[in-house]
């Protein structure tokens, strides 16, 4: 029995370079959005700021992350121009984390933040569309592996940061022999604000000099960081140059001049753009109400689930060692990195199974698997071995679950309406928002909430799965509904005749 079978197959071999390209635009995306956290204190001291100042810096790269999701659709219509934003965006991405280490105040690293933060939104969105497009009813497994570069891309980053990352005080004080942090406050300090909402007060009484001497390295982490993403500009030009879009390009085959030729997607029912062109009442008059159900429910459910993800490798650590774990900081500083690792081993192997089984079983596997997993933390919350037995095993679950439920949303659809843009930005707003809150609730209840709000948020997830299984068979009877009063009304014209 082949792996893939013959079909498939050469359906990648048709469409490798493009789909390399994406994967490889996708790690860009992974490497720029895990650097933060580890650095976070390093670029305090670079930017002599306060650790209320520094997560400024959070807040607008996430923000940012959700317009240029928002607005990427606005680059697919042809190749050359989602190619040439590609381009520009992986570019600026290399460009960002080459100027970071000279951006000595926080705005400028904010601004820096922010215009890395477009970039990513415009990669994301754009990468799924397109290769949602190209591969259409057999993209799961293509969007998986799409989704496994992001994680990769998100493990290379902090094991770069690491060797550069001060161990102690990173700027000297007049009195830092007395009242300098130590390396395992510092580690603490790290991965404590690696959530939005992350609480300062606590951490507030740790002694972190904002005037003296800069004494760190984390510059030289930027700037391996940037080489290490020059690459992936350079395959998106080769690939434009194979499809002869730059000055003195060879004569080889063109895919555009193929896919214009074989899309199945007659261009005036392809309606996907940005966000705000999928508001187009002409396009979208005549459509049933389930449409516009399907859309909402597909972007909760992810609004959801990758708010869980986001919420989980953000507050992980501050519940590990508040009571009654009281975990030391070095072994719960493992959790974050155990939690992503497991998340892109999951794609890896989903990559797979969604070549073998259909998106709403593994669906339907993955989101009972996140609530079991949340329901024995629950039961076992005095337990540190379980907490990383579970950390591992809802990495694995909900990890498929982003590539799973637009593909599903997308061919219930007929590739017709605006989910990929709707999904991408629904999952954006979701990892900041539902981050800011269940931060906001720890704040306030104390770190015994953390599982309890991602406990409901799974629940909550699972009830939307199960409505969106029931309205995609109600949306089937009306499209059913709608071509038999067509012919019908087709039939007499066509006696008359």
């Amino acid at each position: 029995m082949t792996l893939l079978d013959e079909r498939i197959w050469s359906l990648f071999k048709r469409h490798w370079r493009i789909t390399l390209t994406y994967w490889s635009a996708l790690f860009s995306f992974g490497l720029c959005i895990a650097f933060l956290g580890p650095t976070v204190l390093d670029l305090r001291c670079q930017t002599q700021s306060t650790l209320q100042q520094i997560t400024w810096v959070f807040f607008s790269q996430q923000f940012f992350l959700l317009v240029g999701s928002s607005l990427g659709g606005l680059f697919k219509k042809t190749l050359p121009c989602s190619l040439f934003a590609l381009f520009y965006c992986t570019l600026i991405i290399s460009f960002v984390f080459a100027i970071i280490p000279l951006c000595n105040h926080v705005l400028l690293l904010s601004v820096a933040m922010a215009i890395a933060g477009l970039a990513m939104g415009v990669i994301d969105t754009l990468a799924c569309l397109q290769l949602v497009k190209v591969y259409q009813k057999d993209s799961a497994m293509f969007l998986q592996a799409l989704h496994f570069f992001s994680g990769l891309g998100a493990l290379v980053s902090p094991l770069v940061a690491d060797p550069f990352l001060a161990e102690d005080s990173c700027v000297l004080g007049a009195n830092w022999t007395t009242n300098s942090s130590s390396s395992s406050d510092l580690q603490h300090l790290r991965s404590s604000m690696a959530g939005l909402g992350a609480t300062i007060d606590n951490i507030s009484h740790y002694p972190l000099h904002t005037e003296g001497v800069v004494v760190t390295r984390v510059s030289y982490a930027f700037w391996i960081m940037a080489l290490i993403n020059l690459p992936v500009p350079a395959a998106v030009l080769a690939l434009m140059y194979h499809e002869r879009l730059l000055p003195y390009s060879g004569n080889s085959p063109r895919l555009i001049d193929r896919d214009s030729l074989s899309s199945p997607i007659p261009p005036e029912d392809n309606v996907h753009g940005n966000l705000f062109a999928c508001c187009n009442f002409s396009k979208l008059r005549d459509r049933p109400s389930s449409f516009f159900i399907l859309h909402a429910l597909g972007g909760a459910i992810l609004f959801i689930t990758d708010g869980i993800i986001g919420s989980y490798a953000g507050f992980v650590y501050t519940y590990a060692v508040s009571p009654p774990l009281l975990m030391s900081h070095k072994t719960a500083g493992c959790l974050d990195s155990t939690f992503w690792a497991s998340i892109t081993i999951g794609r890896l192997a989903f990559i797979y199974l969604s070549y073998r089984y259909k998106a709403p079983r593994l669906l339907t596997f993955s989101l009972v698997g996140v609530i079991l997993v949340q329901c024995l933390l629950l039961i076992f919350y005095t337990s540190c071995v379980f907490l990383f037995i579970g950390t591992c095993v809802l990495g694995l679950c909900i990890s498929s679950v982003f590539p799973s439920v637009l593909a599903f949303t997308e061919d219930m659809l007929v590739y017709k309406g605006c989910a990929t843009t709707v999904l991408v930005t629904s999952a954006s707003a979701g990892e900041m928002v539902l981050q800011l809150l269940v931060g906001l609730v720890i704040n306030s209840q104390g770190s015994y909430t953390f599982l309890l709000c991602c406990t409901i948020s799974s629940f909550i997830a699972f009830s939307l799965f199960l409505l969106l299984l029931f309205v995609r068979h109600i949306h089937r009877n009306c499209i059913t509904d709608l071509s038999q009063s067509t012919d019908m009304k087709e039939k007499p014209g066509t006696g008359a005749s």
